[in-house]
C-alpha cells in the first residue's frame, strides 16, 4: 500500500482517509481479451469533503463509481487495485460482506431515479426494506423512520409521500427520495452519479443545496460524478479530471479553475459558453478514442494542440505541480523531465 504526501509536506497513510483508491483498473472481457475502461485510477476522500470526478460521457466516471462498490455489470470486472474504506480493503471482501457495505457504509445515488426505484413498491416500502436489511429498524418502526428520512431531505408532506409510488412524484421529489434511500443505512460516504442531470435549473440548485446541507450535518464524504463544471465550481473541494479511463489532473478546485494544467482541462474550461450572444463557442477538436483503441501514448494526443514528440510514444505518468506540489498532479509531458530536457536543449 502506497502512502500519500499531504499538503503540509508530511506523509499520510491511505488508512488515514475515509476512502483511498489506489491503482484501480476495471474493464471488460471481450472476444477473449481484457479491454480496460478505468486505468490505474487513484484518489482519496476525507470525511466532510467533496471530490468531483469530471469528464465527458464515456470517460469512465460511472464505471469508477460502480467499481468502488463492486457492482460492475458483466462482462466487466475489477482487474486490480485497492479500495480502502476506513483502512479496510473492500476488494478483499466477499459478496455477503459487500452487501453490508452497500448502503450501511457507502450510499449510492444513481443517475436516473425512475430506473433505480422499483415502480411496484411505494417509496416508504423501499426505504423500510433498506432499514430492515441493515437492522436499523423493525417492521413496526420502519415506516416511521422512512417518514423521518423523507423529512430530512425536505420532501414536503412526508407522511403522505411515504405511501406514494415513484411515478406519482415529480423528478425533483424522486431524486430526494433516492437520496433518502441512499442515506437510510447511515453511510459515511455518499457517491452521487450525475444527480441533477434530468432536472431543471431551479430543482438542480435545490438538490445541490440539499447535498451540501446533508454533508455538513452528517459529516459525509462525497464523491460527486458530473460533467458540469458549474456544479464543480459550486460543490467541489477537490477535482479529478478523467479522460479515456485515466485521471489526467487532480487538484483542489480553486487552483484548477484559475490555472488548469492539462490541455484537456483547459479545453473543458474554454468550452464553457461565455461572452455576449453570438460569440463563437470553443470546442475540443476530435472525439474520445473508442474503448479498446487507445493510442500507444497519451490518450489525448490526437486532440491535443500542444502535443510534441514524447506524447505519441508512451502515456505520461503523474507529475506533481503547483505550490505546495503535493496538492496537484497532472499526467502530461508539458511538465517534468520531458519538457525540461527540451528546454535544456534550447
Amino acid at each position: 500500500m502506497s502512502d500519500i504526501r499531504d499538503p503540509g509536506g508530511g506523509i499520510r497513510s491511505q488508512d488515514d482517509h475515509l476512502l483511498a483508491v489506489d491503482g484501480l483498473t476495471t474493464g471488460f472481457d471481450i472476444a477473449g481479451r481484457f479491454v480496460p475502461a478505468v486505468i490505474d485510477v487513484s484518489f482519496h476522500i476525507d470525511s466532510g469533503r467533496t471530490l468531483c470526478l469530471v469528464g465527458e460521457s464515456g470517460s469512465g466516471k460511472t464505471l469508477t463509481g460502480l467499481s468502488l462498490i463492486n457492482l460492475v455489470p458483466p462482462p466487466g470486472r475489477v482487474a486490480s487495485g485497492t479500495v480502502r474504506l476506513n483502512g479496510r480493503n473492500l476488494m478483499e471482501l466477499g459478496e455477503r460482506d459487500m452487501e453490508h457495505v452497500r448502503g450501511a457504509e457507502i450510499g449510492f445515488v444513481f443517475q436516473e431515479p425512475m430506473t433505480t426505484l422499483n415502480p411496484v413498491f411505494t417509496i416508504g416500502a423501499q426505504i423500510a426494506e433498506t432499514l430492515r436489511v441493515h437492522n436499523l429498524a423493525t417492521r413496526r418502526t420502519a415506516k416511521t423512520r422512512a417518514i423521518e428520512l423523507l423529512d430530512s431531505v425536505s420532501v414536503p408532506e412526508p407522511h403522505r409521500r411515504v405511501d406514494e409510488y415513484p411515478h406519482q412524484l415529480s423528478g425533483g421529489l424522486r431524486q430526494r427520495a433516492l437520496i433518502a434511500l441512499a442515506l437510510a443505512g447511515e453511510p459515511k460516504l455518499l457517491i452521487a452519479d450525475e444527480p441533477t442531470t434530468a432536472l431543471d435549473v431551479t430543482i438542480q440548485a435545490q438538490v445541490l443545496d440539499l447535498l451540501r446541507d446533508l454533508q455538513k450535518r452528517l459529516g459525509l464524504g462525497l464523491l460527486l460524478i458530473t460533467h458540469d463544471l458549474g456544479i464543480v465550481a459550486e460543490m467541489a473541494d477537490d477535482v479529478a479530471i478523467m479522460y479515456a479511463g485515466r485521471i489526467v489532473e487532480h487538484s483542489p478546485v480553486r487552483p484548477l479553475l484559475s490555472d488548469p494544467k492539462h490541455p484537456y482541462t483547459r479545453g473543458l474550461l474554454e468550452s464553457i459558453p461565455a461572452g455576449p450572444p453570438g460569440t463563437r463557442l470553443r470546442a475540443i477538436v476530435g472525439s474520445v478514442p473508442a474503448l479498446g483503441a487507445l493510442p500507444a501514448g497519451c490518450s489525448f494526443v490526437t486532440r491535443c494542440p500542444q502535443r510534441f514528440q514524447p506524447c505519441a510514444d508512451a502515456h505520461p505518468g503523474d507529475t506533481l505541480v503547483g505550490l505546495p506540489a503535493a496538492e496537484r498532479s497532472v499526467k502530461c509531458y508539458l511538465y517534468g523531465p520531458a519538457i525540461e530536457a527540451i528546454e535544456v536543449a534550447r
